[in-house]
């Protein structure tokens, strides 16, 4: 079995984050959401790995290479516009020759990973497996619907009046046979090739498509609240390791600070994750908190935030909460009664007296 990991598209709800990177590298809880699907691809046993890439290719290949830092072998298949997942698949033709594949969309994040999903669709080799998830806005997303008996018998992709609550996953399992389906695909409206289009035509052929209700948790980190969300339930799983220098420090919970970095004067609530080579002095750090590999605090109250590495906030008497600050982003100097709740995009430089 191969995957097929999708990581171009622009991240228009990202912006101004997605104009300086690309959205499968931002990060949560440390780590660029990207990775976190690399790392579950691999888990499952699988080594072979195309990467669908657009504009921000370049940054993408720089971040993960060859692949060989995961047991894995990467080859990046280019598209030059964001055509639809089913384009993007159809682009992915000669890579992934006659090989069943994961498709996976690099911006997703499913704890607990994918391993039960491979191995259910190795067991039963349907035509297709599809994860679904009852989700409160289905509007927002491809949508299946079920029969009686379990059955999918219908999908649309962002319907206006929802035939259901079960949300189509970012992680699907296809036969070859998709490309036939996809060879017969018209725009939708949205002048894309959905890949909703090509399963439905799967099913209207009378092809197996299996369908799994995730029971866990899973996220499509498409916006800043997403990616806030996302941090909060991986820093829960967080393993407590200090490798940091901590002095007149106090820790409360699971905290982990990496190899480098400098604590003085700090008091932490857990969850909390500090990189690399990052100096906080004289501040509180409230739960649910990412801080960036060498970003500079002083002075400062923040929790339930994301900061991005290289980042420096100084003597900011506001506490700075439900925040995603930026690479190289600097705020000083901000004094008044209200909390703050700021999206910084990289190399921002915001200074208020």
């Amino acid at each position: 079995m191969k995957a097929l990991i999708l990581a171009g598209g622009k991240g228009t709800r990202l912006r101004p984050f997605s104009f300086s990177r690309a959205k499968q590298l931002l990060p949560v809880a440390n780590k660029p959401v990207l990775f976190y699907g690399l790392e579950a691809v691999r888990e499952a046993g699988i080594e072979d790995v195309g990467i669908v890439i657009g504009e921000a290719g370049e940054e993408i290949k720089e971040a993960v290479g060859d692949g060989s830092k995961w047991g894995m072998k990467v080859t990046y298949i280019y598209q030059e516009k964001p055509l639809g997942l089913a384009h993007a698949v159809w682009m992915a033709r000669e890579f992934l020759e006659n090989s069943p594949f994961v498709l996976y969309l690099g911006d997703n994040l499913l704890l607990g990973g994918i391993k039960e999903f491979v191995r259910l669709f190795s067991q039963k080799k349907p035509d297709a497996l599809i994860l679904l998830s009852p989700v409160a806005r289905p509007e927002q997303f491809g949508v299946a619907t079920l029969n009686k008996k379990g059955q999918v018998i219908g999908l649309v992709e962002k319907p206006k009046d929802p035939p259901s609550n079960l949300a189509l996953v970012g992680v699907y399992i296809f036969q070859p046979c998709i490309f036939d389906a996809i060879s017969t695909l018209t725009p939708s409206g949205r002048g894309e090739l959905e890949i909703t289009d090509a399963i439905q035509r799967l099913v209207n052929k009378d092809k197996e498509v299996l369908p799994f209700t995730v029971s866990g948790w899973w996220k499509d980190t498409g916006k800043k609240e997403d990616l806030l969300e996302a941090n909060r339930i991986l820093l829960k799983h967080l393993q407590p390791v200090h490798r940091g220098n901590l002095k007149d420090t106090i820790i409360e919970g699971r905290v982990s600070t990496a190899s480098g970095s400098y604590l003085e004067n700090v008091r932490i609530t857990g969850p909390v994750i500090i990189g690399e080579k990052a100096i906080i002095k004289n501040t509180i750090i409230h739960p649910y908190t990412a801080i960036g590999p060498e970003s500079c605090i002083l002075g400062c109250e923040i929790g339930d935030t994301i900061i991005m590495s290289g980042a420096e906030i100084l003597q900011v008497e506001n506490k700075i909460t439900g925040s995603l600050i930026g690479e190289k982003v600097r705020v000083e100097k901000q004094r008044n009664d209200r909390e703050l709740v700021m999206a910084l995009g990289d190399y921002s430089s915001l200074d208020l007296p």
